[in-house]
This record gives C-alpha cells, sequence and structure tokens, in this order.
C-alpha cells in the first residue's frame, strides 16, 4: 500500500516493520477526536481562505460519513495505514477524492495527535470527576446512616480510641474530595489548543488558531510550537492524579476486606459484589474490594511508564512517543470501571453494628480517656499518662477491662479516681467529647455532613 510519506522511499516497509510501527490497534479509540478536530481544521482553512468554501464543505461531508462508518462497525482500518490518522485520511480521499488531500494543509501528525489525546483526556477526565461525585454522594449517605454506629478507631492496627464509623467514613471523603481537586486542576493543563504546530516550528499558511480553539471550547491556544508537540506533562500529571485516586480506594477496599472477614465483622458485602469458591462452597469473598487494590499497582506502573518513557527524550518529537498512549488509555478505563465497581460495592453493602461487649473486651479503647479524666483532676498528663498505663497493666493481669473495675481497685493505684470515672470512660461519652473541629463526636460529624452535603450539591 502507498503511504503517503513514501515519495523519498525506494524500497517498500519490511511487513514485520509494518506491525512493529503501527498504533492504528489502539489508537483508534481517538477516531471520534480525530474527526471533530479536523472538521474544525477545515472549518479554519475556509475561513482563512487557504481553501475553498465548496471544498472545505466536501471535506466536511466526507468526514461526517466515516463518523457514520465508525459508530456503525463498518470501518475497516488497516496497519499498513499505520494509525487513526491516515486511516482516515485515507478513506477521505476514497469517498471524495484528491480533494481530501487538501485537509492536511497547515498541520502534521504531531500536533494532530496532541490534540486528539488532549480532546479525549479532557472528556474522560471530567467522566471521572462525574463518576467520583456519585461515589461521593454514596459515602455521604453512608457517613448519614451509620452516626450512631461506634467502632475501634485504630493506629498500627492495633485498637486506639472509639470513634464514629462515619467519622472513619467521611476520612475517605476528605481523601477523594482532594482528588477531584487534582483532576480538576489538571483539567487547566489538559484544556490548551495546540493544532497550529505542524511537526514543531509552526505553519507557512496564515491560519487561525484561536478560531480553532474556540471551535473546540478550548480555553488557550498553546505557546510554543516546540512544547506544544513534544509536551505529555498533561498526561503525566493525570495519572498521577489517577494514582493518588487509585491509593484512596485501595486503603479503602484493604480494609473492607479486612472488615468483611470474620475476625473483625463489622461490614457485610452483598452477593452481587462478591464471589465464591470453586472448592469450599462456604466461601463469600470480597473479590471487588481486592481487585480494586490490586489494580492500584497497575495504575502505578502506566505512571512509571510515561516518566521513564519522557525522561531521556530531545525535543521536539520522538515516535517514542507513539507509547504514550496505551498507558493513558488503560488508566482512564480501569480508574472508571474501578470507581462504578466500588459505588456499587459500598452503596449495596451493610454495616454493622458493633455489640458493646466487643467494644469492652479488649483494646482498652477509653484508656486515653481515663487519662485526660486524671488531668481535669490536676493530674499532669505525663502523670496520668503512667497511672492509666499501670491501670492497664492490672486489667491484664486480673484478666479484666476498664469497665469491669471497682472503685476500690482504682483508688488502691491512685487517689485521684472517684466514681465519676465509669460515666467519663463510657464508649459513648468518648466520642462525644471529642467535640473539636474535625473531632469524632456527632455534633461535630453532624456539622461536617452539612458542610459536605452543601459542596456536593454545588458541585453537581
Amino acid at each position: 500500500m502507498k503511504k503517503p510519506w513514501g515519495g523519498r522511499f525506494k524500497e517498500s516497509t519490511d511487513q514485520l516493520m509494518e506491525r512493529f510501527n503501527a498504533s492504528i490497534g489502539f489508537d483508534k479509540k481517538l477516531y471520534a477526536y480525530d474527526i471533530q478536530g479536523s472538521i474544525a481544521h477545515c472549518k479554519m482553512l475556509a475561513k482563512c481562505k487557504i481553501i475553498s468554501v465548496p471544498e472545505s464543505k466536501k471535506i466536511i461531508s466526507g468526514l461526517q460519513q466515516i463518523l457514520g462508518e465508525f459508530e456503525s462497525g463498518k470501518f475497516q482500518c488497516s496497519d499498513a495505514l499505520e494509525d487513526i490518522h491516515m486511516n482516515i485520511e485515507r478513506r477521505l480521499l476514497d469517498i471524495i477524492g484528491p480533494v481530501g488531500g487538501k485537509l492536511h494543509t497547515a498541520r502534521s501528525r504531531n500536533d494532530q495527535v496532541c490534540l486528539d489525546v488532549r480532546l479525549y483526556l479532557r472528556a474522560e477526565a471530567k467522566e471521572i470527576l462525574s463518576r467520583l461525585h456519585e461515589v461521593e454522594k454514596t459515602l455521604l449517605a453512608v457517613a448519614k446512616d451509620t452516626i450512631d454506629f461506634i467502632m475501634p478507631g485504630y493506629t498500627h492496627l492495633q485498637r486506639a480510641q472509639p470513634i464514629s464509623l462515619s467519622h472513619h467514613i467521611l476520612a475517605y471523603l476528605e481523601m477523594l474530595h482532594r482528588d477531584r481537586d487534582r483532576i480538576s486542576d489538571n483539567l487547566k493543563r489538559i484544556d490548551i489548543m495546540p493544532l497550529g504546530s505542524a511537526a514543531l516550528a509552526g505553519t507557512n499558511f496564515p491560519i487561525d488558531r484561536s478560531y480553532v480553539a474556540k471551535l473546540l471550547n478550548f480555553s488557550v491556544v498553546s505557546n510554543n510550537s516546540m512544547d506544544s508537540v513534544a509536551d505529555r506533562d498533561f498526561m503525566i500529571e493525570f495519572c498521577s492524579a489517577a494514582s493518588i485516586l487509585m491509593m484512596h480506594l485501595s486503603r479503602f477496599c484493604e480494609e473492607i476486606v479486612l472488615w468483611s472477614s470474620s475476625e473483625f465483622d463489622f461490614i457485610e458485602l452483598s452477593d452481587a459484589f462478591s464471589t465464591g469458591s470453586s472448592i469450599m462452597p462456604q466461601k463469600k469473598n470480597p473479590d471487588a474490594a481486592e481487585l480494586i487494590r490490586g489494580k492500584s499497582g497497575r495504575i502505578y506502573g502506566n505512571l512509571m511508564a510515561l516518566l521513564t518513557l519522557m525522561k531521556s527524550l530531545p525535543m521536539a518529537y520522538n515516535k517514542d512517543l507513539q507509547e504514550d498512549k496505551e498507558p493513558l488509555f488503560d488508566t482512564v478505563d480501569t480508574v472508571k470501571i474501578c470507581l462504578d465497581v466500588f459505588n456499587g460495592m459500598i452503596k449495596t453493602a451493610t454495616f454493622k453494628k458493633i455489640p458493646e461487649k466487643n467494644m469492652k473486651s479488649s483494646g482498652f479503647l477509653t484508656a486515653t480517656d481515663l487519662a485526660d479524666y486524671l488531668v481535669l483532676r490536676d493530674v499532669p498528663f505525663r502523670e496520668a499518662h503512667e497511672i492509666t498505663g499501670k491501670t492497664v497493666a492490672y486489667c491484664l493481669d486480673k484478666g479484666k477491662n476498664l469497665e469491669e473495675l471497682k472503685l476500690k481497685e482504682l483508688s488502691k493505684i491512685s487517689s485521684k479516681f472517684d466514681s465519676k470515672v465509669f460515666e467519663y470512660i463510657s464508649l459513648e461519652n468518648s466520642v462525644d467529647r471529642k467535640n473539636v473541629y474535625g473531632g469524632t463526636a456527632r455534633n461535630q460529624i453532624k456539622k461536617q455532613m452539612r458542610r459536605w452535603q452543601k459542596i456536593l450539591k454545588e458541585e453537581k
């Protein structure tokens, strides 16, 4: 097959090289954006009198026919034509004849592909923001339903202090909202129109780049033609934000895996988002959570692939940059399905209210409250800490928890204890006394939920 760049070549391309060089297997995903950009470019060429209006109309009609062929599944791509751009151009020539060759005036595949990817990533980033919004709404709904559920808070995966389950859920809402902020900010760097940079130096033709940007709803036009075709920062930034997002999902999924075990028994996942065992009929496995946790490593790998790809490239365009799309496409597709599955898993899960006896049975969750109680009785905190440590040691020796101790026993450890101590170290009082902004007290959680309700409503 004759190559569009074949004028200076005497030999045909080896079939092995054709397969190695082709990107159509993955960049065909960009067909709609390539056609969208070409239509805008064509309109600009006519506006600037570089081609005639009838020629422009003929080209646009042909492009719209090609779009229809793609959407109906009739378009046949060829490896020999290398990429999506050449496949569309060749089909355009078949449909409308030589006038189709005028479409490539004042542009290169270098700036063309940059435009396509920016159009693609702008649309997909907005889609991911929309899905993140749905996850945030789900977490807020769970937080509202579990404000009275007291659970152990952990450090070092050891029981630490009692908290409200809703407080734990809202912690992840904070994380995911930072992810929204990062992707929203990344959109500023994505939303830059590169077309008109041509191969690297700009073009000899009197084009109107701002008009193309207006047609394609770009906020600004790129400032430097070399940077325009060589820049992949916006893709790396997106994959970085996606990696942090997946890290947050993975952390929550790790807790879901733990909580759904019989050792924790804090949550029951629905059958719809669980799987079974081929040999053990009793099993109900949290595979949705485990897969999301596992796919986070895949997204990290995509980020590292892009960083490594770019680290030694001289200006401006290099064929290495063909390798940028598969990591990006995979990141977008993986993040989207992970958000959807995570949302479904959480929305259909049953969070369990932990029996108070289970909370008291181990971990000495209100030990810090015991120390704080002594501080209120005018004991310096370091001394109060030591007294409480001795109290815990006494409990361990006697096989008791704090609530089971008698005042007589406590008084032997310190004369500062009185009968009010038992009320002070109750689980509910412990939670509700953390009545500082950002604390786990139900009063503070209600304030946070009102704040989140307003934020999510405004960002809809």
